[in-house]
């Protein structure tokens, strides 16, 4: 583990390599967990307000869950997350022309409908944020469905935290990306 600025950051965030490749993976990481995604305290007010531009991208079993039991909840370890389908999908998921999975925030964002792209932890995904007693570290969730991801960022040489750049900076500043950037390049020459 790297320390800076007070948070620990796993070695496989700078050592391994990344680059999501949804033409092989079809979105899978938004609808194979077994709850939905970590939401911030302060997301949530924010997706309030978005919620009815981007009900019409969904398919209407989500906005029914949606308008019956909320867009978030907590989770088995009391923790906030989007609503998600007994069949393990986030309510704001649909599927393209392609059969890829989308997110409906990222989609309306895309289209510049809206000002928020979809909630921090999927945008630093595939890092995952834990609260520690102490520490809050940044660790790489390994996932299987993921190989495709990892086989393309090592042909195409980027690092992981290069991957979820924009995420990082976006969740922890400009300058605490740099400072990582730094030690990055510093930790690949020892």
């Amino acid at each position: 583990m790297l320390e800076l600025r007070g948070y620990l950051i796993s070695e496989d965030v700078i050592e391994k390599n990344f680059v999501c490749n949804l033409d092989k993976c079809k979105g899978e990481c938004c609808k194979a967990g077994d709850t939905g995604a970590p939401l911030d305290a302060d997301e949530i007010p924010i997706m309030e307000k978005l919620i009815d531009q981007v009900m019409p991208y969904l398919p209407k079993k989500s906005q029914d869950k949606i308008k019956k039991e909320g867009f978030w909840k907590r989770d088995d370890d009391y923790e906030l997350v989007t609503n998600f389908h007994a069949t393990g999908e986030c309510a704001f998921v649909f599927y393209d022309e392609k059969k890829v999975l989308k997110c409906a925030f990222e989609e309306a964002y895309n289209k510049g409908e809206i000002d928020w792209k979809k909630p921090v932890s999927c945008h630093l995904y595939p890092i995952r944020v834990e609260r520690l007693k102490n520490y809050t570290a940044l660790n790489y969730h390994k996932w299987n469905i993921c190989s495709d991801a990892c086989k393309l960022g090592k042909e195409l040489r980027v690092p992981i935290y290069k991957f979820v750049k924009d995420g990082i900076v976006r969740k922890f500043g400009e300058e605490f990306y740099n400072e990582l950037d730094e030690v990055a390049q510093a930790w690949a020459k020892r």
